[in-house]
């Protein structure tokens, strides 16, 4: 038989809620068996739930990796499902370089004003004059 796994195990394997794992059954990515009111996760459940939470360390939302584990077929090639996921793998990258690019340059236009800033302070500190009131 191979092994199973109770939801709070899986909860501490990885580190989330009782309440991620019931969120994931209710969008149909892990489908554990019942025995009463106890769920019961297979090898293949565990699987699909690292899966999933690498997609969401990976930036995937979670229809997106959805899409990616429906593309899965066991004894497949998944020739499919894999070119796929270097299609996304390959967005997220270009998304990021913008977004890497944006930052850089907020962070240009930061140093900057924080130079003009600083400059126009040292320059106000310079420009007044020492107090010649001194009267002997």
């Amino acid at each position: 038989m191979s092994e199973t796994y109770t939801i709070s195990e899986l909860a501490r394997e990885f580190a989330i809620t009782t309440r991620t794992i019931r969120y994931y059954e209710d969008e149909t990515l892990l489908s554990p068996r019942r025995k009463g009111q106890q769920r019961i996760y297979a090898e293949k459940d565990r699987v699909l739930l690292k899966l999933i939470l690498r997609g969401k360390r990976l930036g995937f939302s979670l229809n997106e990796s959805k899409a990616i584990l429906s593309l899965y077929e066991p004894g497949g090639s998944n020739r499919h499902q894999l070119q796929t996921m270097l299609d996304l793998l390959r967005k997220k990258q270009a998304s990021l370089r913008l977004r890497f690019e944006d930052i850089e340059m907020m962070q240009s236009y930061l140093l900057e004003a924080e130079e003009r800033i600083s400059s126009a302070l040292a320059d106000d500190l310079g420009n007044q004059a020492p107090n010649s009131n001194n009267q002997n």
